[in-house]
């Protein structure tokens, strides 16, 4: 009896790139088959072209700029590449579904998320108003979203990371299509969340006996849900096989890079914090006020509650715990960024949250923040030599001089100096990381505040920025509060770890006593939602 033929099949196909990009094909010559009831992961790192051979295959390519220039793609039997826009239509969203990475950007901000699944039941069914509506909660109930009927009325911004990417799941499910593209839908997502979409994604695949392509950088993802993977650099598939070939018997040097980058749960042993302490936070809290007017009840938020921290001269502190957790605005209140409202947070001999703001100006070059995206925090309409001057030009520095310095702490963090004179939007997301880091230096600080500094990094590029972060911290002998929902990733850096859980520290202690005998049941789920756990453990110095 013969096999079944594959679900898509995708021959030899190139995509060709304008004339002016860094090279003539974002994919070249690229071939690859998904089966029925398989999941296969494309795996990559960012610019390998894995986001483009998604689009190709949905029939998203930005033309004329981005074009089909060779190969087919054969789903169901069916050649797609010569597909009209009415064809497209129809197959797309029945057949064929995606899920894309970002779910703020993919869905429409105002429109309700009710609203925006009932667009695939419109186009796509005869089902009248009231049985769509029912489809709606069904969908929304079966991807694990709380109160669903009051949910689908909720705007995007609205719900959280996770709940949006569950809203993105349960439109693309909406009429159980043969063939799911998932293009890096967990990236940046918290570890929980993360391993509950990735168990979603799962789960649904099976029952429904669909193709997925799942689209993602990093190897511990893959050891979770693959059964194939194909590898792609620089537009080219450079290794195919099933997860457990690759995972423990990768052959291409490239593979073997990716795989080495996954963060383990090691790293060198941490330093004894006998060293002066130059931070110390006591009690600190912030509340938010939610909502409040004439005829709405008010509703509070206690972000942070009677939040300690003391960190040491040379020492990484972590704070680790998922969105919502109050690392962030623990973070902002350490540093004055948001007014806490009660609490002290003694720095250089002074309580920084009751200093007037002038004599706050005077100690803000002693204590730095880098933040989550470069790119939204560096100003897109100047160089980043003038960017990274302008805080020791803001403090007195001659401008000669801070530019002088500037194109040297380029150079420290691994950058040409003469980056000095380009813009943000020319660089990688790791260069802008690296550019954000150098401002943070310029200042000569005595701490460092790192806010999810690599979440939406590739794990190669994660990799670099962590051993830079290292490298600088041990040269400078800089201290730093360093903020993360990766467990894998606190393990690089840290010494100590804090886990934080709405709003409180549930648990502290050394890295090795964090990660072999951990106390509390949040930081137990933490260790257990890190993905490819069991493939990439480690034992912890």
């Amino acid at each position: 009896m013969s096999a079944a033929p594959p679900l898509l099949e995708v021959e030899n196909l190139v995509v060709a790139l304008p004339p002016d990009a860094d090279r003539p094909h974002a994919v070249d010559d690229v071939s690859f088959a998904v089966n029925h009831g398989e999941i296969l992961c494309l795996v990559g790192e960012s610019g390998s072209g894995k986001s483009i051979t998604a689009q190709a295959i949905m029939g998203l390519l930005s033309e004329p700029h981005v074009r089909l220039a060779g190969g087919r793609i054969v789903f169901e039997g069916r050649d797609l590449t010569g597909l009209d826009r009415a064809a497209w239509r129809d197959l797309r969203g029945s057949r064929i579904a995606m899920i894309f990475q970002e779910p703020m950007t993919a869905l429409n901000p105002v429109m309700r998320v009710g609203v925006q699944i009932d667009e695939v039941l419109v186009a796509h069914t005869d089902l009248d108003r009231a049985a769509r509506e029912r489809r709606v909660i069904e969908l929304l109930d079966s991807v694990g979203l709380p109160d669903p009927a009051r949910l689908r009325l909720s705007y995007p911004f609205r719900l959280s990371g996770g709940q949006r990417q569950r809203v993105m799941v349960a439109g693309a499910l909406a009429l159980e299509p043969a063939l799911l593209v998932a293009d890096e839908p967990t990236t940046a997502l918290d570890v929980t969340t993360q391993k509950q979409i990735l168990e979603l994604i799962r789960s649904i695949q099976r029952a429904k006996r669909m193709g997925v392509l799942f689209i993602t950088h990093d190897f511990g993802v893959v050891a979770e849900i693959a059964d194939r993977v194909a590898v792609m650099q620089h537009g080219r598939i450079v290794e195919i096989g099933t997860a457990a070939e690759i995972l423990n018997n990768p052959q291409h040097a490239y593979t073997r890079q990716l795989i080495a980058a996954v963060p383990r749960y090691q790293a060198g042993a941490a330093i004894a914090a006998a060293g002066q302490a130059v931070l110390s936070a006591r009690s600190v809290s912030k509340r938010f006020v939610l909502a409040a007017g004439l005829f709405t009840q008010k509703r509070v938020l206690d972000a942070v509650k009677d939040v300690d921290l003391v960190v040491h001269a040379g020492e990484t502190v972590g704070l680790v715990g998922e969105s919502g957790s109050g690392k962030s605005t623990f973070a902002r209140c350490l540093v004055r960024l948001i007014n806490a409202d009660r609490g002290e947070v003694e720095f250089a001999g002074s309580n920084l949250l009751a200093l007037p703001n002038v004599r706050l100006r005077a100690l803000r070059p002693r204590i730095q923040m880098i933040f989550q995206d470069p790119y939204a925090s560096l100003n897109p309409r100047r160089k980043v030599g003038r960017i990274i001057a302008e805080g020791p030009i803001a403090h007195g520095a001659e401008p000669a001089v801070a530019l002088a310095k500037a194109r040297e702490l380029l150079k420290l963090v691994g950058l040409d100096p003469a980056a000095a004179d380009r813009y943000p939007h020319e660089f990688s997301g790791g260069q802008r990381q690296r550019v954000g880091l150098a401002r943070a230096l310029a200042l000569d600080p005595e701490v460092l505040v790192a806010d999810e500094p690599v979440s939406a990094l590739d794990v190669s590029v994660q990799a670099q920025v962590l051993e830079l972060l290292a490298d600088i911290r041990r040269r400078l002998d800089l201290a730093m509060v360093f903020i993360t929902h990766d467990l894998r990733v606190a393990a690089q850096v840290c010494d100590t770890i804090c886990v934080m859980r709405q709003g409180q520290i549930v648990e502290r202690g050394a890295k090795a006593d964090i990660f072999g005998r951990p106390q509390h049941p949040y930081t137990r789920e933490l260790l257990a939602a890190i993905p490819g756990r069991r493939q990439f453990a480690a034992e912890v110095g």
